[in-house]
């Protein structure tokens, strides 16, 4: 059976992005991993030197072994200061790690997923945040995931975003796409 994680990047709990995710994910069954309840540590850049990475004691590894099994990605963060959260970035960037651990089959793995990208602001999002999708774009591009569809919503408060009658629609359309997905 296919699966779904979520990965949550925002500081706020039951915030507009998760709130939004949850709309793409309604009544489907989908792991959500809230990254910024966990340990994931900085990444130490040691791509060019002679001994490489070394292990690091954190939660990262348990979340990448989640996402390596899982088919659909959807990645949730709301706009922080133009861009994806810090949680989320210091997730992605320990991708530098993975890319080099031979057993780990990394850009293979993450070749046969497919990924949507949730996101919300305040300012102006429909237009500020494009750069945010676009960085999750070439991201997903270099490591050869799909990248299926975006939603960008618009709210300050916890709750504007049910408000924003475009973005909550097209998280129905694309909830009904995940839906037929799975009964195929």
């Amino acid at each position: 059976m296919k699966s779904i994680v979520v990965l949550n990047g925002s500081a706020r709990k039951n915030g507009n992005t998760e709130q939004l995710a949850a709309l793409v994910t309604k009544d489907l069954d989908a792991s959500v991993i809230h990254l910024a309840d966990l340990n994931i540590k900085p990444i130490e850049d040691k791509r060019h030197t002679e001994e490489g990475f070394t292990p690091v004691d954190d939660d990262y590894n348990d979340v990448i072994q989640q996402v390596l099994k899982a088919d659909i990605l959807i990645f949730s963060t709301p706009v922080y200061w133009y861009g994806m959260s810090t949680a989320m970035k210091t997730f992605v960037d320990r991708w530098s790690q993975s890319l080099r651990e031979p057993n780990l089959f990394f850009k293979e793995e993450m070749s046969k997923k497919e990924a949507y990208i949730v996101t919300c602001g305040g300012d102006q999002p429909k237009i500020k945040a494009l750069p945010l999708v676009q960085q999750f774009k070439y991201t997903l591009d270099f490591v050869g995931t799909t990248f299926n569809d975006y939603i960008i919503g618009e709210g300050n408060q916890p709750g504007d975003v049910l408000n924003d009658k475009a973005a909550c629609q097209k998280a129905a359309i694309i909830n009904q796409q995940l839906h037929t997905h799975f009964s195929n």
